[in-house]
């Protein structure tokens, strides 16, 4: 008969290869989405050249936290399973004043994790934030109260004025958005220009989002990879129709960009829509044409007393 001390190893070797395999089990069995850590993303390749390297670093940090909070959790569950009182227990328990190794441990472990999740941090966010001399494409997008224009620099046109978008739910209502358009495989530097309040450019599936400020330029660079059709939006609370400040952002190929340039300058959107814009403007009054979306919004008065009375 085998001693039972030696069959103790390879009970542990057997659970162990028996976890592996079913983490293994448990891994192959998950969906795309769920490897992504529900981000957004395609099975057909990488939308920008930084979602990659996005998705890695959210995925990498959300993995470390869940296992250090299992372990946690672990340790909190058996100490208070095995220190129990006993019935039979009686006075105290041994009272220890202090553990050096143990203090030692739980001083710099947490140090070592915080070191570890900041360096791989910074190297990517440094690579993220990277602006080559000569991009491609030079956008400037100027953010308003509530919608967007933009410029594309070196053809030196614009699209036109956006407004304002309504999202009643009828269809065709996602078609009237303002659209913005890039060249697949081209590196584009974004500038964000904002005409009245704190506002956030944000393209969803690109992973990135780039505050927008009065006064101040911000800037940031990718190099989308992926042909399609983007929805972007503002990520900042800029107002009573925050909601509705929404676009698109067609990634196309080299061709049809420069088939959409040269049909912007055949209509005469040429220049660049500045910040000096007033937003107030009739071209540009968000309050008329919200009015005029919705009749029963300007038919609303007030009373003397404060009160809303439908006419």
């Amino acid at each position: 008969m085998i001693p039972q001390a030696t069959q103790r190893p390879r009970r542990r070797r057997r659970a162990t290869a028996a976890g592996a395999a079913l983490a293994a089990l448990l891994l192959s069995g998950c969906t795309d989405e769920q490897l992504r850590g529900y981000l957004p993303g395609y099975n057909d390749g990488q939308v920008t050249n930084q979602t990659e390297r996005i998705t890695t670093m959210w995925v990498g940090s959300w993995s470390v936290l869940v296992i250090v909070g299992l372990i946690v959790w672990a340790l909190t569950i058996w100490c208070a399973i095995a220190y129990r009182r006993r019935k039979d227990d009686t006075g105290y328990p041994i009272q220890l004043r202090y553990h050096v190794p143990l203090e030692l441990m739980f001083t710099l472990l947490p140090v070592v994790m915080i070191m570890t999740l900041f360096y791989f941090t910074q190297r990517d966010v440094r690579e993220i934030e990277h602006h080559v001399a000569e991009p491609d494409l030079t956008v400037n997008v100027v953010a308003k109260q509530w919608s967007w224009d933009f410029n594309y620099v070196e053809p030196d046109v614009h699209e036109p004025a956006g407004v304002q978008s309504f999202q009643t739910g009828q269809e065709g209502a996602a078609e009237a958005l303002p659209v913005l358009y890039l060249p697949v495989g081209q590196t584009v530097e974004f500038q964000l220009d904002s005409r009245d309040v704190i506002h956030s450019f944000w393209v969803v599936d690109f992973l990135y989002k780039k505050d927008m400020f009065p006064g101040h330029t911000t800037s940031f660079q990718i190099t989308p990879t992926r042909e399609g059709v983007y929805a972007g939006k503002c990520a900042e609370l800029c107002g009573e129709y925050h909601s509705d400040m929404l676009f698109n952002v067609h990634v196309v190929s080299q061709e049809e960009f420069d088939a959409r340039m040269q049909e912007l300058a055949d209509q005469g959107n040429t220049g660049q829509l500045g910040v000096d814009l007033n937003r107030n403007e009739e071209d540009w009054s968000m309050r008329e044409r919200y009015d005029e979306a919705h009749p029963r919004n300007a038919e609303r008065t007030t009373t003397p007393a404060g009160e809303e009375t439908d006419q």
